[in-house]
């Protein structure tokens, strides 16, 4: 019966999340909200943006409902919605017509550090290589989930991909849990509706995309994901390293092309076309084809190894590594971080 419970909930999720977008798209063709194209993007037409509208409200939607189940949750669940739609909302408002860099920065810390204060009573946090100092160990989650929120914002660049990464780590994570140490009801229904919104907005963001999903959706996914990360780690004591196996290609594109630019005299902070998925779809003419290497090394290499480490804790930093090293290869040679080539129409 449970299992008949989230099915019908994740389908209703997906529903409502492809609902959603396509009358956000309508909307914002209307009111001419359009990602036009420049020598920094990745896409030929203007397209519409914002379309993570529809994941945010199906997500938080979902955590009002898990809020009113579950009673332990109740508290958990009303600070991550504030969070949530804080970073959501100067997503949105990034999107419309920009946002000063430090005060999104200072939203962003805001909404980590009130995650973490909401779920305070979960269990404590015990990266692995930190010191056993609650402060330690507090900052550095606090600048792991910043990072990984920055990071669907890097990785958000061509059609599907970043919708494509939420549904497949939300979903694998709860198999983790579930493979592992076991996970509550609530991180299960949430993780499930994450991915279900993910996929609802993928009808209308599949190459060839309709609709961009924005910062509104990529920063509100990437706290999401890493929010369900922490609660994993601290309510069933998930292992850290299954968790980063399972963030793989994202952390590895970005976190090379960073260091390549950074080594190159480039700024960090400057826009870009240089992260390797990007240099994979011109050089290939097609986002789609990305899209899906991208889910088939998901599947096929870091969903087993990530299963792998889950069953065997005591050898998971030396999977994460295993795991890691042919991403690595992979992203030097596709020129993550070199110099942008010029545009190609996909």
């Amino acid at each position: 019966m449970k299992g008949l419970f989230f099915l019908v909930g994740a389908l209703a999720a997906a529903t409502a999340a492809a609902l959603l977008t396509r009358r956000y798209r309508d909307y914002a063709l209307r009111r001419q909200l359009l990602d036009v194209p420049n020598a920094r993007s990745s896409h030929a037409v203007p397209t519409p943006r914002g379309g993570g509208v529809a994941i945010v409200l199906v997500v938080c939607a979902t955590l009002v409902c898990v809020g009113a189940i579950e009673e332990t949750w109740r508290s958990i669940a009303a600070l991550i919605i504030l969070a949530a739609l804080g970073i959501a909302v100067v997503g949105y408002l990034d999107d419309r017509r920009g946002v000063v860099a430090s005060k999104r920065f200072a939203v962003h810390v805001l909404g980590v550090a009130i995650l973490l204060f909401a779920t305070r009573n979960l269990g404590p946090l015990d990266l692995p290589g930190v010191p056993p100092v609650p402060a330690a160990q507090w900052l550095l989650t606090l600048v792991a989930i910043l990072w990984l929120l920055n990071l669907f914002n890097f990785m958000d660049g061509i059609d599907g991909i970043a919708a494509m990464e939420a549904a497949f780590v939300s979903l694998a994570l709860a198999l983790c849990t579930q493979c592992g140490p076991g996970a509550s009801d609530a991180l299960l229904g949430t993780c499930l509706a994450i991915a279900a919104a993910s996929i609802g907005f993928l009808f209308y963001n599949w190459p060839p995309a309709q609709i961009f999903m924005g910062d509104v959706g990529s920063g509100f996914l990437g706290f999401m994901l890493g929010g369900l990360a922490v609660i994993a780690h601290r309510e069933s004591g998930l292992d850290p390293w299954v968790i980063a196996i399972l963030f793989g290609i994202f952390v590895t594109d970005a976190t090379v092309t960073l260091l390549r630019r950074v080594a190159h005299g480039k700024k960090w902070h400057e826009a870009h076309r240089s992260h390797a998925y990007q240099r994979l779809s011109r050089r290939s003419g097609s986002h789609g084809s990305v899209t899906l290497c991208a889910l088939a090394i998901n599947v096929i290499w870091l969903l087993p190894l990530s299963l792998l480490a889950t069953q065997r804790p005591g050898y998971s930093g030396v999977i994460a590594f295993v795991a890691y090293a042919p991403l690595v290869a992979i992203a030097v040679w596709a020129g993550a971080g070199r110099e942008e080539t010029p545009l190609v129409r996909s």
